[in-house]
């Protein structure tokens, strides 16, 4: 199952108390995709078309706790695409629904909560991080993009095949919008795959930083090898003062030895800036040896 079918299925396992709270949840779930119909008589008509059976379920036993109407369920078998469930509900009390006040942070949760059966999806964690809810009108997108600022989240929108999609991209904000949906189960796994990912990248990181270090080590000690070689060869080292010809000789000896354990080697030995020094002084005066030969 995928990861967003895995958040669904524990959404749609979550009924809230307050009837105001199912009423906000239903209202997200009809608005986003599903249709009303209203009679002159103010008979109110709802139909809404699932391919999640949970989905599909939650949103029958909504309709028959918050308002005890007969709810028909019509089930629909694609040889393509397999079965959609498809609700209808119809009763004067149903315009509740459709005119449903969303102030209160419970029924705000409830929203985000329904709007995300409807029409949500999350992709799998493993690979990258985005959470999208599709809407068909603007006015709908936009709705739902200020209730997701409302809890701190950076939500967006993108026009995508004549739907607005409300989107959130940064894994610690999906996991923040599980919370406020109510799925710590959800939430967990995608914590303990975030922690994975976060480890691996750090261990990738202090990798490729010791690899350019001791890249960066290994080109110095070769540009200095060959800046004493050249010295040796052109005017031997013997014309070097003594502390240059003994770290010149330590380097000629220790290839590749990083400047504290060539330090080290000397007799007396010599801290890191010494060596580095001294090592300087040496580059300085091959340079100058070369410049006098270009001449």
């Amino acid at each position: 199952m995928s990861f967003s079918g895995v958040i669904k299925e524990e959404l749609a396992a979550k009924y809230a108390k307050a009837r105001h709270c199912n009423l906000a949840e239903l209202s997200a779930i009809f608005s986003i995709c599903g249709e009303f119909y209203e009679d002159k008589n103010g008979i109110c008509t709802l139909r809404f078309k699932t391919e999640n059976f949970p989905v599909a379920r939650k949103s029958f036993t909504l309709m028959k706790k918050t308002f005890n109407i007969k709810t028909d369920v019509v089930i629909r078998r694609n040889p393509q695409k397999g079965c959609y469930y498809m609700l209808y509900g119809k009763g004067e009390e149903l315009l509740a629904v459709k005119h449903a006040m969303v102030q209160a942070v419970c029924c705000k949760r409830a929203y985000i909560r329904g709007a995300f059966l409807a029409a949500g999806s999350v992709s799998d964690p493993k690979k990258s991080y985005h959470f999208e809810i599709v809407c068909g009108l603007k006015g709908q997108a936009e709705y739902l993009k200020n209730m997701l600022h409302s809890f701190g989240l950076d939500a967006k929108i993108v026009l995508r095949k004549n739907n607005y999609v409300v989107y959130l991209k940064e894994g610690a904000q999906i996991v923040d919008v599980l919370n406020v949906m109510e799925a710590p189960g959800a939430l967990m796994e995608l914590e303990n795959v975030r922690i994975v990912k976060e480890m691996r990248n750090s261990v990738n990181r202090k990798v490729n930083c010791e690899t350019a270090n001791i890249r960066k080590i290994v080109s110095a000690a070769v540009r200095q090898r060959e800046d004493i070689e050249y010295i040796r060869d052109t005017i031997g080292l013997e014309k070097l003062t003594e502390g240059l010809r003994t770290i010149a000789l330590a380097r000629l000896m220790y290839p590749d030895a990083p400047l504290k354990e060539l330090g080290a080697a000397l007799e007396p030995s010599l801290g890191k800036s010494g060596v580095n020094h001294r090592l300087r002084k040496l580059s300085e005066i091959a340079d100058r040896l070369r410049e006098h030969k270009e001449a």
